[in-house]
């Protein structure tokens, strides 16, 4: 069976050859602790940090200002947990935007339990946050802002260098989730102003289940995981040497070759949303026209259902949906709600997004399916 086109990349991404090559020796032969003063852990140890060094470079930051976790999810954990609690004596309140990541949303809602507020701010129409509607946020007891870089179903970027020169006026701490722009776009936190941000390996041609958080020097965030001493006594547990090598390797190849991505990724994009709007009607983009993600493509087909869609050409391509139809309910995403999408478009939502391997040929293909699988619903 031939496998379908692949255009599924915000989701995860394949490893990338470099990256396996990277962690080949340390799954056959390295197999030391980093912690141990023998022979054994001298690699080990040796490869973990200078993984935290290619991070720190992708990053622009101190290698003493990564560390490593098992996610993006764990990431988001560590920041807002422990900055909130560790600012519990400064103030109570939270910011963040109804589109973010579940994994920021409900991390939020469980800080409730220990007697923070959220406040959500709303998006535009194009899914991006106003500034005056973050400002009129702030309260004197907010101690956090959490707003991702880049929004993972339909790409819009946030004014994060504005949102952070205002946390900067006000004294409170900037945290943002860049799993899905980190390696697509600059994220250079001296740039972007931040105080913490997060990163998936999955999402950048490295393995699932690892993943890093910059924490900017001098912030003092509470202990996620108390024992030994590892990730400078922040985060203890023995390190997962090989997947922290292979995400130093994606982070190396992404800040070589950042600019030529982003050409490809763009490119690849538009050829497939320009192919499809000349021969498709009834079709709508959601997000930012300009500003958003090099890769991302949400799109909205009038009257028609995103399941049904992806049954029609899920054995040639991979896609995902914005909306879940059933019988006599339809659920939207919540990013698809917050933008306010019309209910006869939102539900027939789509979301494609390619990648380095991603070719023309890919896309010419893909764009016959898709076309065909349309007019046939339609008929």
């Amino acid at each position: 069976m031939v496998q379908p086109i692949y255009l599924d990349y915000n989701a995860t991404t394949p490893h990338d050859p470099e990256v396996i090559a990277a962690m080949r020796p340390f799954i056959e032969t390295e197999f030391g602790n980093p912690s141990s003063s023998h022979w054994y852990g001298i690699r080990p140890k040796r490869a973990v940090e200078k993984a935290r060094q290619q991070v720190a470079g992708l990053l622009n930051c101190q290698a003493q200002e990564v560390f490593f976790t098992s996610g993006g999810t764990e990431s988001n954990n560590h920041a807002i947990k422990g900055m909130a609690r560790a600012l519990k004596d400064k103030g109570r309140h939270i910011i963040t935007s109804t589109v973010e990541h579940p994994a920021v949303l409900a991390v939020c809602e469980y800080l409730k339990e220990e007697g923070f507020e959220t406040t959500c701010v709303d998006v535009d129409d194009t899914g991006m946050i106003r500034m005056d509607t973050v400002a009129a946020a702030i309260r004197p007891d907010t101690v956090l802002i959490t707003i991702m870089h880049a929004n993972n179903e339909v790409g819009t970027l946030q004014p994060i260098r504005d949102i952070a020169l205002l946390a900067r006026q006000k004294d409170i701490c900037i945290h943002t989730d860049a799993a899905q722009s980190v390696g697509k776009i600059a994220t250079d936190v001296q740039e972007l102003n931040v105080d913490l941000l997060s990163i998936a390996g999955h999402k950048i041609y490295a393995p699932k289940g690892i993943g890093a958080l910059y924490v900017r020097k001098g912030l003092l965030p509470e202990k996620f995981c108390h024992g030994a001493n590892q990730e400078m006594g922040w985060r203890a547990g023995t390190e997962n040497v090989v997947q922290i090598v292979g995400l130093g390797k994606a982070c190396e190849m992404a800040e070589r070759s950042l600019d030529h991505t982003g050409r490809h990724l763009t490119a690849m994009r538009d050829r497939l949303y320009n192919k499809l709007a000349a021969r498709l009607a009834d079709m709508r983009l959601n997000g930012h026209p300009d500003e958003r993600l090099p890769n991302t493509l949400s799109i909205s087909f009038k009257g028609l259902e995103a399941n049904r869609i992806l049954e029609e050409i899920g054995l040639e391509v991979a896609a995902s949906a914005g909306a879940a139809c059933h019988s006599d309910t339809v659920t939207l995403s919540h990013v698809l709600e917050a933008m306010r999408i019309p209910l006869e478009w939102a539900k027939g939502t789509v979301r494609f997004s390619t990648g380095r391997m991603t070719t023309p040929e890919q896309i010419d293909t893909a764009i016959d399916i898709i076309t065909h699988a349309i007019k046939r619903l339609r008929a």
